[in-house]
């Protein structure tokens, strides 16, 4: 077992709970069935199975930040989008967004350090952020933003860099951002409690489909890509690569002792990795938890 991996689990549970079963963070979340869409103009940027014009089959789910199954919808936190596409050859790949512009460390250590602090935030924090200010944009953006309307009505970020490759060998490197069809829309925090502890997820299963613009953000010279607590300027050049569509809850996953993960590291060929720490770490804190989450399956 990866002792470090299961010290920083460890240390996520003690900030929200350790509840058995249910993933360490992002606990609380509605799984959605779907398609993807490539634009026309996606296969002459990668070579990757899902972009090149075909629809493809995909399960997604939309969540809340926290590690507490229980957390109310309007919690001020982060919101993730994390989506899994089902190629043609039986294989499968990953997007994991966050309605943050960038994470908040730059390295695995870090990350149990800024957790730890959050134990005792009164405490521990202001020396924390004296020695990593790189986190405050990301807290910031967590802590302040007004709840969402909806998971529909927000924008999710890949925070992590990814190398595309063309048919012609051209290669670049992208973030990822899918765009709400329905536009970015909040609540305030009044408005929110009074939709209810569970008004993400009602709102979520009420909707006959929602939709997504799938966009790219293309890196310049310069531009740090191993580096996921800074947001690339906003002039970098945007392009539509596709369509993401949910239309209605996935049923056939997560039953019984189906362990679903969505590993952004799990990538296939045209679109490569880059050597961000965090995006490294991923699928070691993945596997702990996991491992946790079947043996409860096993014992239930």
């Amino acid at each position: 077992m990866d002792a470090f991996a299961e010290t920083v689990v460890d240390a996520i549970n003690e900030v929200s709970g350790a509840h058995p079963g249910h993933r360490a963070a992002h606990a609380k979340g509605t799984l959605m069935a779907g398609s993807f869409s490539a634009a026309p103009c996606a296969a002459e940027l990668t070579s990757a199975a899902h972009m090149q014009g075909d629809p493809v089959r995909v399960t997604a789910r939309l969540s809340n930040g926290g590690g507490d199954p229980g957390i109310p919808d309007y919690a001020r936190e982060g919101r993730g989008l994390a989506v899994k596409f089902y190629l043609p050859d039986g294989s499968k790949t990953d997007i994991v967004g966050l309605t943050l512009p960038c994470f908040f460390v730059r390295t695995p250590e870090d990350f149990l350090e800024f957790t730890r602090a959050r134990m005792k935030p009164e405490e521990l924090m202001p020396e924390f952020l004296a020695a990593h200010p790189e986190a405050l944009p990301a807290i910031q953006a967590s802590l302040g933003a007004d709840p969402p309307e909806s998971y529909a009505s927000c924008a999710y970020n890949s925070i992590h860099s990814f190398r595309w490759t063309g048919p012609d060998g051209a290669a670049r490197w992208v973030r990822y951002r899918f765009e709400p069809e329905a536009g970015e829309r909040s609540l305030s925090g009044e408005e929110a409690r009074a939709r209810g502890r569970d008004y993400l997820q009602e709102d979520l299963l009420a909707r006959e489909e929602i939709a997504f613009r799938l966009v790219i953000v293309i890196a310049e010279d310069g531009d740090l890509v191993d580096d996921p607590t800074v947001a690339w300027p906003d002039e970098r050049e945007r392009v539509e690569v596709g369509r993401l569509v949910l239309d209605g809850p996935e049923t056939e996953r997560e039953r019984d002792r189906d362990i679903l993960v969505f590993d952004p590291t799990r990538v296939t060929d045209g679109i490569g990795l880059s050597d961000d720490p965090i995006l490294r770490f991923r699928p070691r804190a993945y596997s702990v938890s996991v491992e946790r989450r079947e043996a409860t399956r096993a014992g239930a």
